[in-house]
């Protein structure tokens, strides 16, 4: 990149890992847990029902070490994309571990699953690590039902590094190696997305749409990509039938651990309350831009009175770190404590996977306890919406950490569905920070309007990819889809979102904008997006009630991990998911206001583009 960001030595360092792939010491690792889990299933199959408590202590155990291995291999994976030789070591771990955990551990579920419920109860009565995982525990006996024939589980787990996830790195290698030409430049794909977001000039925002949409095709991403949905959805269909799901989303809302109406009850409210929300915010945004229709690369369109200037990583830093701690202290020093342990990586630079992550695992602690081991990678290009992507990815660092001090490998990790809450939340806390630090009516404008086009991102355009998922999904049953039937569902969801081509939007060059949202190839993660943003609005309007004791409850809440559902989690604030209403506040609080309020600011403005 050519503007400096002052991030550019904000990198990752594995120093206490290992010095590279070639280090002796990950193959010495590696069979010693192979070692470790050979021996697990030797001394517990056949006698968790006596020995399940210990069972689960050394299991924990087994985890931490598994994760410490695979986490560094992943994470320079995600940031050496053409490191051919790093990528030969970690396929190699995944596929030997995949295997060993397929022979040595599917044993697991399905004793835990058959022991008798007086001898569970028993259980759970005398001991303490029992009692401990009992969430856990419980919810692998409710999922029981779905669970295959033991030697059938075995193979499949065996074969699971050979399918989607190798078709999604295979895509996501090409997306990353691709360039595209503009203004005489070759661009990445980070690159020319910016442009498309950030550009203050709506005639290159509009060729940098045109010259990604081409590209796509020309470069035969959208066949890569289709070949690619296509075997991931017909596998899933494959798999629901056998277990006996009843549709395909019903694996994905148990994982989540919600019920279908819960998921019906917030895609309803999206679609009949955010949805014209956002259209009236899109029809004020054509206002302030001059039109009677917005080019579909106007979406994300900065105002003119946008300062598009760079702000210095440390500046900008320094901002969420004050922002974070303006609400709570004790989430100050651990997103602190990210920078000085170095567990950020944050520049854009070749090689690098494009989009921003947190990886959080439970590492090997001090007497068998796990150690939070938390990595945020970033593609920062230091514009002032990029803070909003820091403070969201710190957001599931500082749950990431809390979570895995107060529970442990097993129970550490939330379901999607409510695993954006902490990182949605913290956007939230920094949103409110920097009003509260702005008194120019034009910086506030622009404000509101970034956080409204962020908040429609990922809660109407979120649902809306999970209806061209449902609707992907049931074509494929009929047989395999064409790039130009996946294209039709996405123009045609997109209508239902947002409106008929002319209303709101220009649908020019927008047709193959389906093949690089690489969540696809995780069926029904998306909506995971709408429900934490929902789910964090809901309860961000009831903070002030409780005073000094929200600070306190909310971190209680990030402690709990993956051991409660969402009706559990929201119990001691008075709120209730399984509620329609609930979601539907959840937009009116945020959205609802935030468009009330920009609405008058650009009245009292006079604004005119």
């Amino acid at each position: 990149m050519s503007n400096t960001t002052g991030a550019e030595n904000i990198r990752w360092d594995f120093a206490d890992l290992y010095e590279s792939e070639n280090d002796p010491k990950i193959e010495e690792d590696f069979q010693s847990f192979l070692s470790a889990l050979k021996k697990f299933a030797t001394v517990y199959k056949g006698s968790l029902n006596t020995k399940l408590g210990e069972a689960l202590e050394q299991k924990c155990i087994l985890t931490q070490k598994f994760y410490e291995t695979m986490v560094y291999l992943y994470l320079r994976t995600r940031v050496e994309n053409e490191n051919q030789a790093l990528k030969k070591v970690d396929s190699r771990v995944n596929e030997i571990s995949a295997t060993a955990w397929a022979t040595y551990s599917t044993f697991w579920d399905h004793e835990i699953a058959e022991i008798p419920e007086e001898t569970y109860q028993k259980l759970l009565n005398e001991n303490k690590s029992v009692a401990h995982h009992k969430p856990y525990l419980d919810q692998i006996r409710k999922q029981a039902k779905y669970l295959l024939d033991e030697n059938v589980e075995e193979a499949l787990a065996k074969r699971s590094p050979f399918g989607a996830q190798e078709w999604d790195d295979f895509v996501d290698e090409q997306l990353t190696k691709a360039t595209f030409v503009f203004e005489d430049n070759d661009l990445g794909f980070e690159e020319i997305v910016n442009i498309i977001g950030n550009d203050v000039s709506d005639e290159r925002r509009a060729l940098a749409m045109k010259v990604l949409n081409e590209g796509l095709k020309e470069k035969q991403l959208d066949a890569f990509f289709a070949r690619a949905l296509n075997v991931t959805m017909g596998e899933k269909a494959v798999s629901d039938n056998d277990r006996g799901y009843k549709h395909p989303m019903h694996a994905r809302n148990i994982e989540n651990m919600v019920d279908d109406e819960t998921v019906e009850a917030l895609h309803k409210a999206v679609e009949e309350v955010a949805a014209p929300l956002a259209m009236r915010f899109y029809k004020l945004k054509a206002k302030w831009l001059g039109k009677d229709v917005l080019k579909w690369s106007d979406r994300n369109a900065p105002l003119p009175v946008n300062d598009s200037s760079i702000v210095m990583w440390d500046e900008g830093f320094a901002m969420v770190k004050d922002a974070f701690g303006s609400f709570s202290p004790t989430l100050r020093k651990l997103v602190e404590e990210m920078v000085e342990n170095k567990c950020i990586d944050a520049p854009v630079y070749k090689g690098k996977t494009s989009g921003a992550f947190c990886c959080g695992v439970a590492a090997p602690g001090n007497n068998g306890e796990a150690k939070p081991m938390v990595y945020v990678m970033l593609n920062h290009l230091g514009k002032r919406r990029d803070f909003m992507t820091v403070a969201h990815e710190l957001g599931h660092a500082v749950h990431y950490t809390l979570s895995v001090k107060s529970q442990n490998a097993l129970m550490y990790d939330s379901p999607l569905a409510y695993a954006e809450t902490a990182s949605i939340f913290a956007e939230m806390v920094t949103f409110e920070h920097m009003m509260k630090k702005c008194d120019d009516d034009k910086e506030r404008l622009a404000l509101y309007v970034s956080k409204m086009d962020d908040f429609i991102n990922s809660v109407v355009r979120q649902i809306s990819f999970s209806y061209f998922e449902q609707q992907a999904h049931a074509k494929r049953a009929q047989g395999k889809l064409t790039t130009e039937d996946f294209c039709n569902v996405w123009l045609d969801v997109s209508k239902r979102f947002y409106g008929e081509d002319g209303d709101v939007f220009s649908f020019k060059n927008m047709e193959n904008m389906w093949c690089y949202v690489g969540h696809f190839m995780r069926p029904f993660y998306v909506y995971a997006y709408a429900f934490g943003e929902l789910f964090t609005q809901s309860l961000y309007a009831v903070k002030d009630q409780f005073g000094d004791d929200f600070e306190p409850m909310y971190l209680d809440m990030l402690r709990s991990g993956g051991t409660k559902d969402a009706v559990a989690l929201m119990k001691p604030f008075g709120l209730d998911p399984k509620n329609p209403e609930f979601w539907k506040k959840g937009i009116e609080e945020s959205l609802g206001k935030w468009l009330d309020e920009a609405e008058c600011i650009s009245e009292a403005l006079k604004y005119k583009a």
